[in-house]
């Protein structure tokens, strides 16, 4: 009995140099094969020489639909990669143009209500940060649809200042801090008492 017979193995598509015409990556195998081991390059395809069978071989491996359909893949991958970037960049416009809005509304008499819209575009957790919320300023806090079926965080209490601060510090921890913050105040205004005693 012989010994083990040591196997070489293509390292452009990992099969034996005698598959690599299975592989699809014939053309790239060769170039691997003639660089690395000149001599089984040789006994595989033969001398580089001049006859016209050895031509006419070439001709036909560098135009095997094997390196056709690896051009087509490559061609599909990169137009894939493009959209991709083009994807992201139209979400990153999105989210740049979009505004987060900040209400404070009057309940009764002394108790106030703050509204936080137009997160869910930032990809923002909002049931973590309502619980953050709740924490933070030790006050109820809700996740709930506005009219316009839209989420929106609810918080009771009147804290716009801080949840406003808190707002753009994590659009700024995002990279967002050119996102506009907008803040709506809807206090309502005691209406003016009128002093009966001093007109008459």
């Amino acid at each position: 009995m012989s010994g083990l017979k040591e196997v070489i193995y293509c390292e452009v598509c990992s099969y034996p140099p005698d598959y690599c015409e299975f592989s699809g990556k014939l053309k790239r195998c060769k170039k691997w094969l003639n660089e690395t081991h000149p001599d089984l390059y040789a006994k595989l395809y033969g001398d580089s020489g001049d006859d016209e069978v050895t031509n006419l071989g070439k001709k036909l491996v560098e135009s095997s639909i094997g390196e056709e359909r690896e051009n087509k893949l490559e061609a599909d991958l990169l137009k894939l990669q493009k959209r991709e970037e083009n994807k992201e960049q139209r979400e990153l416009a999105k989210k740049l143009s979009s505004k987060v809005i900040i209400k404070r509304e009057a309940r009764t008499k002394r108790k106030f209500i703050v509204a936080i819209q137009g997160l869910e575009v930032f990809e923002i957790d909002m049931k973590k940060l309502a619980k953050t919320f709740a924490s933070k300023f030790a006050t109820g806090c809700s996740v709930s649809k506005n009219a316009e079926k839209k989420e929106e965080i609810v918080i009771q209490g009147d804290v716009i200042e801080s949840v406003e601060s808190y707002i753009q510090q994590l659009l700024a921890e995002k990279g967002l801090q050119d996102v506009k913050v907008e803040v709506i105040d809807t206090k309502k205004k005691k209406k003016p008492t009128t002093n009966s005693t001093e007109s008459k």
